[in-house]
């Protein structure tokens, strides 16, 4: 049976019981719950499962149920882009299960989604079934608050469900995409045109590093300014070079990178990849490695 991992966003970061009851729902027979990361400004939990597609989908419609009891997104507020209080749930292809089995999945999602909660849902990535609607930045430009309004153009009708804003939940993104690292970088200033200037020169949109998009935005529970990064494919951008690049860009500002954070999990290729390069390993596979040897007797 083909293997995927999901990594569905929800828009809630800072009711830890909220996040554990949502993390309990999505937790069926057959899913396994690898990973939950959550943080207050974003006010934003990132779930990382795996599971066959028939297990997640039925795991992810318990997290869709649990969701639209918890969250009301006319009264959420975080630094995080958002349409949805299930924001987005992308499916990742494992192993040798081919990108067409995600793409089933979320088609799948998507139209039960819309059936059962009569919400309006969005595909993305290489699930989409328009060009302009591959890039979730296009998805999400406006917010929800801008939703009502984007929803008036026929050209934003949803893939599936109906053509309206739910008044909590929003809508929902579904996609199926490569893997993702959600990298972020924190600033030792205050100084939020810092972090946007430094996202600006980095992201691909701005001229910097292929695959890879940011923002710059503000910390209140720290007093810092961070840039947020997502590395849409690590063979084009890898950790290093995306770190490298911050950190000059933050020098040019006359700033430095504090600290590093990785939400959700990292895939062993991409750790592999930026070890190697940092340390100048040409050699550096996952044989040389002690618990992988271990692991594979």
């Amino acid at each position: 049976m083909p293997l995927l991992e999901c990594v569905p966003n929800v828009s809630e970061g800072r009711r830890p019981e909220v996040v554990a009851r949502l993390a309990r729902a999505v937790v069926v027979p057959g899913v396994r719950l690898l990973d939950v990361s959550s943080d207050p400004d974003h006010n934003r939990t990132v779930l990382t499962l795996a599971g066959e597609p028939e297990a997640l989908h039925h795991g992810l419609l318990a997290l869709y149920q649990a969701a639209l009891g918890e969250i009301d997104l006319a009264r959420h507020e975080g630094v995080h882009p958002r349409v949805g209080a299930v924001d987005v749930v992308p499916f990742v292809p494992l192993g040798t299960t081919p990108m067409a089995a995600a793409v089933a999945a979320a088609e799948r999602l998507g139209a039960a989604v819309a059936e059962r909660f009569g919400l309006a849902v969005y595909l993305y990535e290489q699930a989409a079934r328009r060009a302009g609607r591959r890039a979730l930045a296009s998805i999400r430009r406006g917010g929800f608050e801008g939703l009502a309004a984007k929803l008036t153009d026929p050209d934003w009708a949803p893939d599936f469900g109906p053509v309206r804003v739910h008044p909590a939940a929003g809508v929902t993104v579904v996609g199926a995409r490569f893997f993702l690292i959600a990298f972020n970088a924190v600033l030792d200033t205050p100084e939020l045109a810092v972090a946007r200037a430094v996202a600006r020169a980095v992201r691909e949109s701005g001229g910097g590093l292929p695959a890879v998009r940011a923002m710059g935005v503000w910390l209140a529970s720290r007093g810092r300014a961070q840039v947020s990064m997502n590395l849409v494919d690590f063979r084009r951008t890898s950790l290093v070079a995306a770190l490298e690049r911050v950190r000059r860009e933050a020098a040019l500002r006359g700033a430095r990178v504090l600290e590093t954070e990785l939400v959700g999990l990292l895939p062993e290729e991409a750790a592999a990849g930026a070890l190697r390069e940092a340390l100048g390993l040409a050699d550096l596979t996952p044989a040389r490695l002690l618990e992988r040897r271990l692991a594979e007797g």
